[in-house]
């Protein structure tokens, strides 16, 4: 519902909003879990004098965690405020609580959400407990714009509790629009150096943080350093500074959302003895005097001691346009690819699923010079996600004509992605010049799930799907040979006189008598239903009569011959059963090359509800496609490859195929 039709309808029916899509109660909060006490939902008129949606005099960022314990979500929130040009994109600032501005009870926000910017509307009732807030919310308590973004970001995951198994770098990722690295600072204190510089040079958001597994610290508490536990800090640059003795010290320089009320206490920090040792004009060239609030100074070598990692957000040219601190940074080049895993067609599992690994999307990356990129999967299964990951191949000098569903059981893959059930998965990777072949996946086949591909690099990079254009190679029909078929067919001449009429014809009802007389078992039988028949009627008969010849009937039945040997190929481990992941090959066997699309809704329409088809299933679809292809033909002589249509013709050439 967009967000000036709720307004208009509020005013018109003077009632605050109440969102029926989230609505105000207990399974809003918990949806698993039973919580220990009932929830009150209020407005903020109700808990305080004079709300604010955004607090512009606030010195500094004053979330409070609440009892979620989704301390990232906090983190998050204050990597957002800190970079202004961002926050407002996700906030917009043009709402408040003035009833004579159109105050009506709902608040709009917007998030980066399965690929795509997302507006978000909730209103404004919030979950209390005896008068007060009991998740994020401003420490102020007048300024309500972290608790209903949360309210926000809760409604997208289906619940409240949903928040507490989020991760800092989906939230970061979320709110910015951007990819989401993670890098451990202890692998190789020297590359990740070198790795910094880089990234300081280009449009990432680039924020250190120590994570559980390097400190004993609790949640709540403060290193020694006065750095706190599990809150993102923005790195703004790396600087060498030189001290009266000639001696070089390298620093960075950080800034913590949390403001004056985190001080950092190490070396270098605000006002510390090391900085007497530095002239006065290397802390002018550092801007020492006009530090912004909870901004501070730490060697390097601190630095990589104090952090445990480094989480980075990457944000191409146009996204990144609207933040101050990044408009004079190299912009990060980015492709990008929105598909799905359908069962049958594109989901066909990781690299230990040989025989259906092929039909994966395959993207056809290439790159114009050697160059570091980063590669990032992020799936669209939030509320269950499936366990993925991607692959890539070397593509060789003779380029995509090489890939078939051998290629990959033949040659080794250079790029292999960890899988997991993570919303995303990235991966950075040195790779040189030339093409790819990358697949993203899930590890188990017949998943299904949507998800999105980004590729950033810092240069100039293409990527394309890799899809079969529809085309009929030969025609699936055969003919029968008077001098090969002739003997072995005449044994139905007998039977088909005995039901054609006097013309010596068939019509559906006739050829379904006489495909159930001829058919050696309920194998193949499957293919004369009523319905196939009629299918058949419609692909041979040349006449338009609606019926059949005894010459027609021949070719049935070399055709049902030739068409059931393709079948056995496809249907090995297990007699007369297809699974749907081998139907574009058993079609190309018979002459059809089909595009993904196509062979999407040849599975949408003929798949079983155990993912496979029958023969009957895949003569009806030979049928199908046989019409629809020799429709097309006729109506384009010269092969331009687009024909025109009335209505009608549209509708009686729809209805035969």
């Amino acid at each position: 519902m967009a967000y000036s039709r709720v307004v208009a309808a509020c005013a018109e029916r003077k009632e605050l909003w109440q969102d029926p899509d989230f609505p105000a109660t207990q399974t809003s909060v918990f949806y698993h879990q039973t919580p220990p006490f009932t929830f009150s939902w209020r407005r903020p008129k109700d808990l305080v004098q004079n709300p604010v949606f955004i607090r512009e005099d606030s010195p500094h960022f004053d979330i409070v965690h609440g009892k979620l314990g989704d301390r990232w979500f906090g983190s998050c929130l204050g990597c957002l405020h800190l970079t202004k040009g961002l926050f407002y994109r996700v906030v917009p600032a043009d709402q408040d609580f003035d009833a004579e501005s159109g105050y009506c009870g709902v608040f709009r926000f917007r998030v980066w959400w399965c690929g795509e910017w997302r507006e978000v509307l909730v209103d404004d009732r919030l979950p209390t407990v005896n008068g007060k807030l009991v998740f994020v919310h401003s420490q102020s308590l007048s300024q309500f714009w972290p608790a209903l973004l949360e309210k926000a970001y809760a409604k997208l995951h289906g619940s409240y509790e949903a928040l507490k198994y989020g991760t800092s770098l989906d939230g970061l990722s979320d709110f910015t629009g951007g990819i989401a690295e993670s890098v451990s600072l202890r692998a190789d204190p020297t590359t990740c150096g070198r790795l910094l510089a880089k990234l300081l040079d280009l449009t990432s958001l680039v924020t250190a943080v120590v994570t559980s597994s390097h400190s004993s610290k609790t949640p709540s508490e403060k290193l020694a350093s006065g750095i706190v536990f599990g809150i993102n800090y923005r790195i703004y640059c790396i600087e060498k500074v030189e001290s009266y003795s000639g001696e070089q010290v390298t620093l960075v320089r950080i800034r913590t959302p949390l403001g004056t009320t985190a001080e950092y206490l190490g070396a270098w920090g605000r006002g510390s003895p090391e900085w007497d040792t530095v002239p006065p004009r290397e802390k002018e060239r550092l801007n020492l005097k006009y530090m912004a609030d909870g901004e501070f100074w730490m060697a390097y070598s601190d630095f990589v001691r104090t952090f445990s990692h480094l989480e980075v957000i990457h944000l191409d040219g146009e996204t990144s346009r609207d933040e101050p601190s990044l408009r004079h940074k190299t912009p990060w080049i980015s492709r990008v690819y929105q598909g799905a895993w359908q069962r049958g067609v594109t989901a066909g599992g990781c690299r230990n699923n040989p025989d259906t690994f092929h039909i994966n999307p395959q993207l056809h990356l290439i790159l114009s010079d050697m160059e570091e990129v980063v590669i990032s999967l992020n799936q669209h299964s939030v509320m269950e996600p499936k366990v993925v990951g991607f692959t890539a191949y070397p593509l060789s000098k003779n380029g995509l004509d090489s890939i078939s569903k051998a290629f990959f059981k033949k040659h080794k893959s250079l790029v292999n992605s960890q899988y997991t059930n993570s919303r995303q998965v990235c991966e950075r990777v040195q790779l040189e010049q030339g093409g790819y072949i990358l697949l993203p996946t899930t590890f188990e086949p017949g998943q299904e799930s949507a998800f999105t591909l980004r590729v950033f690099s810092s240069k100039p990079l293409k990527l394309k799907l890799v899809d079969t254009p529809s085309a009929l190679v030969q025609p699936a029909v055969v003919k029968a040979r008077d001098s090969v078929d002739a003997k072995s067919l005449q044994q139905y001449e007998a039977v088909f006189l005995q039901v054609a009429d006097e013309h010596r014809t068939v019509n559906a009802f006739e050829l379904h008598e006489l495909l159930e007389a001829c058919l050696p078992n309920d194998y193949i039988k499957s293919c004369a239903s009523l319905d196939i028949c009629r299918q058949v009627i419609l692909a041979l008969d040349s006449s338009s009569t609606g019926r059949l010849r005894f010459s027609d009937f021949k070719d049935l039945m070399v055709s049902l011959k030739f068409w059931q040997n393709a079948f056995k190929t496809h249907t090995k481990e297990r007699t007369g059963i297809l699974k749907a992941e081998r139907l574009r090959d058993a079609l190309e066997d018979v002459g059809f090359q089909l595009s993904t699309e196509v062979v999407s809704t040849l599975v949408l329409r003929y798949m079983r509800k155990d993912g496979t088809l029958r023969f009957g299933d895949y003569v009806s679809a030979i049928l199908h496609l046989s019409v629809a292809f020799n429709i097309f033909e006729k109506r384009d002589p010269l092969q331009n490859g687009s024909v025109k249509f009335t209505l009608g013709e549209w509708l009686k050439n729809a209805l035969m195929c």
